[in-house]
């Protein structure tokens, strides 16, 4: 497991044993897995538990802002 990014009480760990689709796990009180690109090429809430929807609202907005380095680190740690 590695932390890629921190913000707003939030950690988005990638994890180094992951399957593909790309995709990202943010933690805050609960856990949100969200897809790096979706069908439309932005990112798609897999699925979130235990997060207020304020805490998933920010959590989408931080993996939008930092889709391309999320997706470079993606690539960097699963080749």
């Amino acid at each position: 497991m590695v932390t890629v990014y921190r913000a707003h009480g939030l950690r988005v760990v990638i994890f180094v044993d992951d399957h593909t689709p790309a995709h990202v796990h943010v933690f805050g009180d609960g856990e949100a897995k969200i897809q790096l690109a979706g069908a439309s090429g932005a990112p798609e809430l897999i699925s979130a538990a235990g997060m207020t929807r304020a805490e998933i609202r920010r959590a989408m907005q931080i993996v939008k802002e930092q889709q391309a380095t999320l997706l470079e680190r993606w690539s960097d740690i699963h080749g």
